[in-house]
């Protein structure tokens, strides 16, 4: 099944479809072909291949009215038959820019490029990306938005108004329009399968459908509204149940119909056109609806990639299927990963078990040195004048060289100085068999070879590591690791390197980090001293101790240190001397890296041993002139030459400048380092300039087994073309060359002399494979690898393998080592290597190799958008699998568009050719990838600069939909069973119904004089003459000096002289709204409108500096409350009616606005009485969390009892006094401010929270210099002084702030306890002395704003840990602290006295048990009589605020709180020694997430999000339709935008289950808070659907 794509639906018509080529004229498409072919070879330009191609197909393809034909046609992209490379450009160009095709042969091209053609070419659709962050983009680029704006939800589709429909608008189009619908067509893409020419037809169909729609729609020129409507009931068809959604309404602003270079995020025409196409796919019948609409904006997010398993998975999430309930009652919480099932017709193993494989036997040599340094000594004696080595510089010209003699003789005076002249403390620095590093640059193998010799003469044991250019290199912390574990304390170098070393501040070298100290010596030749006559260097035969130890990086980035004895590299050199017929005095070229591995086994080590002339080629010089070791070949007539097949590639792209070039000299061997790739091309190049194909000789090794098979046998090549299929599940299955998933590759030749070789399986036990199964190449031999330094465990599993047959047999009494190499013994006891135990990538079972996947992407057009061909693959692990990660650096030229178009044909050719969806395709500026010493990838680094979130890359797409397939199943709710059946199963299983209720009031006796008054506003009164002169509130200034204060006299004449007022001008019953700053004069005007008989509205000022955002608010707040006065201050009155406010709202319409400041000293004449305590008390208007304004009614009576309730709960006497640092406006904040003190006489010392911004301290210092005992605070102003005050605790104790006075600090708020902020407040004052159990929280919501206050009695909070996952599904399971998903939940503080809780099911109505999350319901005195709102909704009114149970005890009436949370009973016993039952609130039923039909709680995965990067300041997320969207402030460079993308989408998956879908990077500050401290979710979403964030970046996750 082959997915095909196009460039919108409008390249879709353009494209020739099958059924359309077929009925072309032949001459036509002769035509074509030939113009394919003109393109292809660069005959033509592509303006004119489009332009001629447009006009052959344009009889053949119906036109889309209002769209020049010539147009339509130009806006096409080129077709995928178009992907071969264009044209040939200059030579110079080509070898310049095309060195990222090493990887490349053509086969394996030309499968890309077949694969791509099986798809149309595509957009990607491109991300939002702020200009700041972009790297280099086209201006003219128009950026097809990437999916649709909606809203499923009820609750928008409500507020959003009804769904809508009309006839299109005749008239004349747009241009603006029309030019933009262009553009947009042109950039966007549709994802389509066709399974059956049946399902073909039907897109051909929709298509033309689709073109005549749009032939018959013009929009009109002035109007706001624009839709079309149409209905489609195919016929013949059976209907089937309904797709996601049978009616759609979408939703676009025509205002941004105009931004061409738009880069973010409205939906375009094609998403419409998509859906329009898999409703009709989908045989069902459907009404769809388009709107173009000015301000709204509505609609189903499609996804411009979506594909059918997305759409499959979308109505998964949308109607869950109910399967037959097996028991009466469930516990459905488990949530299992979906497990991979193994697909049961994959292919297995069919073959005979292997026998292993063995080498010829080692030859004897006369005459064969005992060691390598007896070699040395017998060359550097008898042949002194023989060359052993020359060194190029970089033009390519010898620098020096090395002759035997002056290697034995400078070797020797370098072993004499270690051993002699290196002293610490009198005692020598360095004893026979120390380890010593031997840091040399790649360009100096003359002082390496000088070096590890004079280390072998004394007997010391070279470490050979490479340069530290920086401390923070690549994989340089491991190095310093593996250099202490060795115990290594001296390093060798030269003068030029030393110098150029980082530097400490002394003048030495800078210790690196993670590095032992280490003391560095200089060995050229001023340096070391000739040694006496009388002392040789002890030379000896080859023993098992060790000789060197080359180091290794693994898959994972840890470095260990392989060691290899004297006698291991003894028999290694004559195995390769053996092997590639080595003689005496031959001349080697030597282009590899010679300080390990196949550099320093050929051109050190064996060189010595045959005495042969080494050219030893730099890595700086191939950069410059890839063909260098031909050129040195030809020069030297060397014999045998040592690349990588890398080396061969940059060759092959740069011989076409070089015409004289022979290669007729190398008569033996061109030794081929292991590659995938094939030698083919090489050799179909250079045959013709002399070279033989007998010669080429891949071999295979690695660093543990060392070499491990070499091609010897003149004339033997063998070529495997392998199905990838059979590879990725570990079976040889020979395919045909024509297939696209084929493998090619060459035999690495025989194994080794005197080497026993057999393949094992690469995981577990080691058992045998069988003949046509791939597995790990195992070899026993004299020389291998010895061991891992220090690291006994590992060695045991490496090199000390003991393969088994299947029933348990060891093959043989030898052990293995493990080479790491996967490959199969083919025909003719050949060796084939088909991958890496390093690049292996275990995706859902199947295996796949980093390399592979590296050339398919190359092959993907690489000279236009890879920088030097640099792209690293590696797999992460999330969610419990592996996960494809393509990283590659692009080149500066390279534009947005082009990337992502490159991007989307990677994704294409990797789904096509290796069956396996890449999870994170990333882009990086180039040269930014951490590099390997000789320019390659740092793999594990770059892999763990990703998961860092520090790798910076410039674009990012992610797919978790295409490659997350082991989520667990969605839940599937069981609707048969109804409340009863749950409350009863809840008694069966013993579980108590979760109600519980705070202390009786008829039952507490205490002298409250004040309950003897029905209103507050007598209770003043009374104080006012009882106790006149006692102090109610002192408000404080930012300098914590008192700046005003009132008695309970001189509140009563302030609240006089407001009535005497108002009497005269307003009538009794009237709404005033009181818009004051925190302090005496609101509450005396709230008073005042008591006493004259009016309802206040206490509504918070516009902040001066921000009209255009906070006046609105005001002004709502007043035309909702139908004020008809607004009391205000003098300089709050300028500012409502100033220029700056007639720019926010119409200031003339403004009720009558009345300035308090100088009221006459008027006594009124007679104060109001209410008839009834149930009157009209005030308005308590709030904007709640999910952004909703409502206000609320309370009465007189439920004012009352508010105070006497929390003056019982908080033993409030007029002696106390009570610290209170909130926003005095509404819900908890404004009781405390205006009510409490009035009801309880104590006295109220008022913060208000804007004071904090200037002075921090302010309120703990006021609560220290009070002595207070009870104190308020919101979550903001506990978080400003976490924050603010955090490092200043000494401070301010030296300033004698004391907090051991506090009993109770309560944190006041309608949300879920936050207890990382309270725990951390706790911690970091617990030094002034404020006890870690004084700080709890309270709860309060819309329709009682006063449910749980801890105060001054009854047991402290608890704290419970519940898991995560049952919580998702409704229920309460208590887990251990630590454990796996535990989530920890702290109490809300006590149940006030007189209030009832009880927790109910959402749906039906019910009582829950104590084991189940349910919605709180409250029932109290003080509960709110009701919203306040325009129209009175009753329905609304009565549902939360008058409901009743459906069963059980059905007469209480009941609030509806809003909010979902359990009961549970607590060991502790409260007051009246009753067990105590703790309320615990999740979170906001409001803002829940319904995904995959589980409940999340925003704040659980935004916790996780923060958690995730330490440059993310503060996160929030909603749903958008059933995509879930997390914003997230950055705070940090932009560059770390493109990171957190991949981080945000990891941490939800492992951690909740869930696929982003939207990840949208902001600047701190843009998450909407409100003065609680709240997010406003709600808001953002808002903010988010009408493009008002100005984000960073927005990336939608495919």
């Amino acid at each position: 099944m082959a997915e095909r794509s196009s460039t919108g639906l409008l390249t879709m018509m353009l494209e020739p479809t099958p059924a359309l080529a077929m009925t072309l004229p032949a001459e036509v498409r002769e035509k074509l072909a030939e113009l394919e072919l003109e393109l292809s070879e660069g005959d033509i330009t592509q303006k004119g291949y489009e332009k001629k191609r447009g006009k052959l197909l344009a009889p053949y393809i119906p036109q889309i009215q209002g769209v020049d034909p010539s147009l339509q046609i130009d806006n096409r992209i080129q077709a995928s038959s178009q992907v071969a490379l264009q044209g040939s450009k200059s030579n110079k160009s080509r070898a310049a820019n095309t060195r990222d095709e090493r990887f490349r042969s053509d086969l394996h091209t030309e499968a890309v490029q077949a694969a791509l053609a099986k798809y149309k070419e595509r957009k990607m659709p491109m991300p939002s990306k702020r200009r700041s962050v972009l790297v280099q983009s086209s201006v003219e680029a128009c950026t097809p938005p990437d999916t649709s704006s909606a809203s499923e939800d009820e609750g928008s589709l409500r507020r959003q108004g009804r769904l809508t429909t009309s006839t299109p608008y005749q008239g004349h189009s747009h241009p603006a329009v029309e030019h933009w619908f262009n553009r947009v067509i042109q950039g966007s893409s549709v994802t389509t399968t066709n399974t059956t020419a049946h399902a073909a037809l039907n897109v051909n169909a929709a298509a033309t459908a689709l073109a005549d729609l749009m032939a018959h729609t013009h929009l009109e020129k002035h109007t706001d509204l624009v839709s079309f409507s149409f209905l489609i009931c195919p016929s013949l068809i059976h209907p089937r149940p309904p797709s996601i959604s049978q009616s759609i309404c979408l939703h676009m602003p025509t205002s941004h119909l105009r931004h061409h270079n738009y880069l973010h995020f409205f939906p375009s025409v094609f998403l419409y056109m998509f859906f329009f196409l898999v409703m009709f796919m989908s045989s069902q019948p459907f009404f769809l609806s388009f709107h173009l609409h000015k301000t709204h904006f509505i609609g189903v997010p499609v996804n411009s990639r979506v594909s059918n398993k997305i759409q499959q998975l979308l109505n998964t999430l949308k109607r869950p299927k109910r399967p037959p309930l097996r028991e009466f009652f469930v516990d459905d919480f488990e949530e299992l990963l979906d497990v991979q099932q193994p697909d049961p017709n994959q292919p297995k193993p069919e073959g005979q078990q292997m026998c292993p494989l063995e080498g010829e036997p080692l030859g004897v040599v006369t005459n064969w040195p005992p060691s390598l340094p007896a070699a040395l000594q017998r060359w550097g004696t008898t042949q002194p004048k023989s060359p052993c080595l020359t060194a190029l510089d970089n033009a390519g010209k010898p620098v020096y060289t090395l002759t035997y003699g002056k290697l034995w003789t400078r070797s020797q005076k370098l072993a004499y100085t270690l051993l002699n002249k290196l002293s610490s403390r009198n005692e020598p620095l360095l004893v026979p068999g120390d380890r010593v590093a031997l840091v040399f640059p790649n360009n100096d193998p003359v002082m390496f070879m000088v070096a590890f010799y004079g280390c072998l003469l004394a007997e010391l044991v070279p470490v050979p590591i490479e340069v530290p250019l920086t401390r923070k290199d690549a994989g340089s912390q491991q190095i310093g690791f593996l250099l202490g574990s060795c115990g290594v304390t001296l390093a060798l170098t030269t003068d030029a390197c030393q110098k150029g070393l980082p530097k400490a501040q002394t003048g030495e070298v800078a210790t690196f980090k993670g590095w032992p100290r280490l003391l560095w010596f200089v060995t050229d030749g001023k340096h070391v001293v000739k040694p006496p006559k009388d002392w040789h260097p002890p030379i000896r035969e080859a023993s098992n101790d060790i000789a060197y130890i080359e180091y290794k990086t693994s898959k994972e980035g840890s470095t260990m240190g392989i060691t290899v004895s004297h006698s291991a590299m003894l028999a290694h050199c004559h195995a390769l001397t053996q092997a590639c017929g080595y003689t005496e005095g031959e001349t080697i070229t030597n282009v590899l890296d010679f300080k390990r591995e196949a550099g320093l086994w050929h051109g050190v080590l064996t060189s010595v041993m045959n005495r042969m002339h080494v050219i030893s080629i730099p890595y700086s010089l191939m950069k410059v002139n890839p063909l260098s070791w031909i050129m040195k070949v030809h020069t030297y007539k060397a014999r045998v030459a040592v690349v990588k097949s890398r080396d061969m590639h940059w060759s092959l792209l740069a011989q076409r400048d070089q015409r004289d070039i022979s290669l007729s000299s190398l008569p033996k061997k061109l030794l081929l380092i292991w590659s995938i790739s094939s030698c083919d091309a090489f050799l179909n190049v250079f045959q013709s300039r002399g070279l033989r194909p007998e010669v080429i000789c891949p071999c295979a090794s690695s660093s543990e087994a060392m070499t491990v098979a070499i091609r010897r046998r003149i004339g033997r090549q063998e070529n495997a073309v392998l199905s990838m299929g059979g590879l990725s599940h570990g079976v040889i299955r020979v395919d045909t060359e024509e297939k696209l998933s084929v493998l090619t590759v060459q035999d690495v030749g025989q194994v080794m002399p005197g080497a026993l070789v057999c393949v094992v399986r690469a995981e577990g036990i080691p058992y045998l494979c069988q003949t046509d199964e791939v597995g790990e190449i195992c070899v026993s031999s004299g020389s291998t690898g010895v061991a891992y330094y220090g690291l006994p465990g590992m060695t045991k599993n490496i090199f000390e393998t003991v393969p088994v047959t299947p029933s348990g047999i060891p093959i043989s009494g030898r052990p293995f080592t493990r080479t790491s190499l996967l490959g199969f013994v083919g025909p003719d006891s050949l060796v084939f290597v088909v991958g890496k135990m390093d690049g292996l990538m275990v995706v859902s079972g199947r295996r796949h190799n980093a390399d592979d996947v590296v050339a398919t992407a190359l092959a993907v057009e690489p000279m236009k958008f890879v920088y030097r061909g640099r792209i690293a693959v590696f797999s992460v692990s999330v969610l419990h699998d592996e996960r494809i990660v393509v990283v590659a650096e692009q080149r500066p030229d390279a534009s947005e568009e082009d990337s992502f178009q490159w991007m989307s044909r990677v994704l294409q050719a990797i789904d096509s050719i290796h069956q396996v969806g890449v999870y994170c395709l990333a882009l990086v500026p180039a040269n930014t990838l951490p590099k390997a010493p000789l320019g390659g990838i740092h793999i594990s680094e770059t892999k763990q600069r990703f998961l860092e979130g520090a790798l910076h890359p410039c674009n990012v797409l992610m797919c978790p939909h295409t490659c997350v397939t082991n989520l667990p199943k969605p839940r599937q709710k069981q609707p048969e069973v109804g409340p009863a059946s749950m409350i009863v199963g809840n008694l069966v299983a013993g579980k108590r119904i979760a109600q519980a209720c705070g202390r009786d009031l008829g039952q507490l006796e205490d002298n409250d004089q004040a309950r003897k008054f029905l209103y507050i506003q007598d209770v003043l009164q009374w104080r006012a003459q009882a106790t006149p002169d006692h102090p109610l509130f002192l408000v404080l200034n930012a300098k914590g000096t008192v700046s005003s204060s009132a008695s309970c006299l001189q509140l009563h004449k302030r609240a006089e002289r407001v009535a005497a007022a108002l009497m005269g001008r307003l009538n009794t019953g009237d709404h005033v709204a009181l818009v004051y700053p925190p302090g005496i004069d609101l509450i005396a005007t709230f008073y005042g409108c008591l006493y004259a008989g009016c309802v206040p509205v206490t509504v918070r000022p516009p902040h001066p500096q921000n009209l255009a955002t906070t006046l609105p608010t005001v002004k709502m707040i007043v035309e909702v409350s139908k004020s008809v006065c607004i009391l205000t201050t003098q300089a709050i009155t300028k500012l409502l009616k100033s220029k700056e406010a007639a720019a926010a709202v119409d200031i003339k319409s403004w009720p009558t606005v009345l300035d308090t400041d100088d009221l006459p000293r008027k006594k009124s004449p007679q104060m109001y009485k209410p008839p009834t305590p149930e009157m009209l008390a005030y308005l308590d208007f709030s904007v709640s969390t999910t952004g909703i304004l409502a206000g609320v009614k309370m009465s007189h009576a439920a004012t009352s009892a508010l105070c006497r309730s929390i003056k019982l709960q908080c033993e409030l006497y007029p002696s106390r006094q009570i610290a209170i640092c909130l926003d005095p406006y509404c819900g908890l904040g404004f009781a405390l401010w205006c009510l409490c003190s009035v009801y309880s006489g104590h006295q109220s010392i008022l913060v208000p929270p804007l004071e904090l911004e200037s002075n921090a301290s302010l309120w703990l210092a006021a609560v220290s210099q009070y002595k207070v005992r009870v104190t308020f605070c919101s979550y903001s102003v506990m978080e400003m002084c976490t924050k603010g005050l955090g490092s200043q605790t000494e401070a301010l104790r030296l300033r004698n702030v004391n907090l051991s006075c506090v009993r109770t600090c309560m944190v006041v708020a309608e949300e879920r306890p936050r207890i990382a902020l309270t725990q951390s407040f706790s911690k970091i004052f617990k030094d002034l002395g404020l006890s870690p159990r004084a700080v709890s929280t309270t709860f309060g919501c819309r329709v009682n704003v006063a449910i749980c206050l801890q105060g001054t009695a009854g047991p402290d909070p608890t704290t419970v840990y519940v898991d995560m996952r049952a919580l998702r599904h409704d229920r309460v399971r208590l887990v251990e602290r630590g454990s796996p998903h535990s989530l920890p939940l702290m109490e809300s503080g006590k149940i006030l006295p007189g209030v009832k809780v009880i927790i109910a099911n959402t749906e039906t109505k019910g009582p829950l048990g104590d084991s189940h999350l349910g919605e709180i319901w409250v029932s109290s005195p003080h509960n709110a009589t009701g919203y306040y709102t325009v129209y009175g909704e009753e329905a609304l009114h009565a549902d939360h605020f008058n409901t009743k149970l459906s069963f059980g005890d059905t007469q209480t009436v009941w609030a509806r709180t809003g909010y979902l949370g359990f009961l549970r009973r607590t060991e502790l016993t409260d007051a009246s020694g009753e067990r105590h039952d703790a309320l615990y609130v999740v979170g906001s039923l409001d803002e829940t997430l319904e995904l995959r039909g589980m409940r999340y709680h925003p704040i659980d995965i935004e916790t996780s999000v923060i958690r995730s990067h330490k440059s993310i300041a503060e996160c929030a997320v909603f749903t958008w339709t059933n995509l879930l969207v997390v914003v997230v402030e950055l705070e940090g460079s932009e560059q770390e935008a493109l990171d957190l993308v991949a981080l945000v989408t990891n941490v939800v998956l492992e951690e909740h289950y869930l696929i982003v879908g939207v990840v949208v990077v902001v600047d701190p500050g843009v998450i909407p808070i409100n003065s609680r401290g709240e997010k406003q979710r709600m808001h953002l979403r808002d903010g988010f659907l009408a493009d008002q964030l100005d984000p960073i970046y927005v990336a939608y996750n495919m």
